[in-house]
């Protein structure tokens, strides 16, 4: 298995679900439903997808 860098789209989806995540977790956010962990592990999948996956 080779991995690829990801897209530019994929790259910037991550960041940004990564900053809700670093808000969250500072409070700036208040009520989201989910911790700001699974936000993080969330924008760190999708940039391993983005990786793992050819053409993602």
């Amino acid at each position: 298995m080779s991995l690829s860098a990801p897209t530019t789209v994929v790259f910037i989806i991550s960041v940004i679900i990564a900053i809700i995540g670093l808000l969250a977790a500072l409070a700036v956010i208040p009520g989201l439903p989910i911790s700001s962990f699974w936000i993080m592990a969330i924008a760190w999948v999708v940039l391993a997808a983005g990786c793992l996956f050819k053409g993602v």
